[in-house]
Order: structure tokens, then sequence, then C-alpha cells
């Protein structure tokens, strides 16, 4: 199994929203660890240590080894919690993984030859991501950091879906397991290049100036006289 990074962290026994808060303000995160068939265990790590692993994207998707004394416990990241506007981790969770057991996982799509492909650099025609992450199931030892999408070949109409990708060996897609085979990229052309025709009225307008010509009668019947203009009284 491929470590990537290792977070040392301790155990903690007292739990509730006051511990956690007397947590932070020492400057350590609440954490949670939980699965491995075994139960779950509160933890705290320091702050200012996480936030920099936090700043690489790897992290998301990697092994997570956890010094816990003379311990280690290898696990993912399954959630983070950030406070709604101070630069301040509030909570993570994090799952034990076992060498046998496979795990789901979201992992970064990365996009290669976007600008330059003919339909972005030759034909004018624009890119569009449909899907930035792509959910996998693998074991640990073949979990990919990210799924690189070839879009180097690509014309305008042209997309791209999860059936095309290129899976690491071992990996496979949550969505094609379940029948989805969504778009992930596409190209789209110019706007307004091939504009519809303005559709054509079924009745020609009269001439500027000059009224419609009036209905013939049905056969057979005259057409209905018009009303007398009003005699003048005498006075």
């Amino acid at each position: 199994m491929k470590i990537s990074f290792e977070v040392a962290v301790e155990f903690r026994e007292e739990q509730g929203k006051g511990a956690s808060r007397r947590l932070r303000h020492e400057g350590k995160v609440p954490a949670i660890m939980y699965g491995g068939n075994k139960e779950p265990r509160a933890l705290s790590l320091n702050h200012n240590k996480l936030t920099q692993l936090l700043d690489n994207e790897k992290f998301y998707t990697s092994i997570v080894a956890l010094k816990i004394g003379e311990h280690t416990q290898n696990a993912v990241v399954r959630d983070l919690q950030r406070h709604p506007y101070k630069p301040q981790i509030v909570h993570i969770d994090f799952q034990r993984v076992l060498d046998d057991e496979p795990i789901r996982m979201e992992v970064p799509l990365h996009f290669v030859g976007a600008e330059t492909c003919p339909g972005v650099k030759t034909q004018g025609g624009s890119l569009s991501h449909l899907k930035n992450q792509l959910a996998i199931l693998c074991l640990p030892k073949d979990l990919p950091e990210y799924i690189s999408v070839d879009c180097s070949t690509m014309s305008t109409g042209d997309s791209i879906h999860i059936a095309d990708l290129n899976l690491p060996e071992g990996v496979k897609s949550v969505d094609l397991e379940h029948g989805r085979n969504d778009t992930v990229v596409a190209i789209h052309g110019k706007r307004g290049e091939e504009e519809e025709a303005a559709p054509v009225a079924d009745a020609k307008k009269a001439p500027a100036g000059k009224a419609p010509p009036a209905k013939a009668a049905p056969a057979g019947k005259a057409a209905p006289a018009k009303a007398a203009a009003p005699a003048a009284k005498k006075k």
C-alpha cells in the first residue's frame, strides 16, 4: 500500500461542543476515525500542520498514515468541515482502510490537451467540463491520485463519456457499475454561427396603405348587406 502522508494524532477522551471548543483554542482540530471493523475513536491533531497538508490536492485522495504513539493506522479523509468565514478547520473525519477491502473514493479529473485540441485551437469551439470528479471503487493499493482525461484529439461536437476514460488497472467506475455513462467533457461550436431562419408567415402582409381583400361569401349565400346610415332628424 502506497503511503503518501503521515500525520501525528492523539486519542481524546473528552467529547462534546465544550471539549471541541477548548481543543480549537489550543490550536488543535477535533477528529474521528471509524471503519475497518473497529469501534470509532475520537482524535485530535495539530491545526497548523493539517492546514499545510490540505494545500496539497493529493492529501484528499491518498492513503494517510495516522501516527498514534508507536502505532500506525492507515486511513483516508472522508469529510472535512471548515469555519464559514474564519480560516479554520472545524473537524475532520478519517476512515480506516484494510489491504483486502475495496474503498469508494471521489478522485479529481485532470484534463490534458484541452487548449491545443483542434476543436478549440483551430475550430473556435469552447470546452465544457461536465464532471470534475469521478467516483471509483478499488483496493487501497490501486488508489490513484487522479484520473487523466485526454482531450488532445477532440473536435467541435465531440464528447467524452465515463466509458471512454482509461482507468488504471484495478479501478472501477461507480457510475458504470450502476449503469450510468455520463458525459465528462464536450466541445461546443461558436454561438450564433448557424442561426435558424425566421419562420415565414402563412398569410402575406397587405401592402402599406391598402386593406386586405375581403373574403368571398360562401356559394349560394349572399354577402350580408351593410347597415344603412341612420336618417337625419327633422328639425
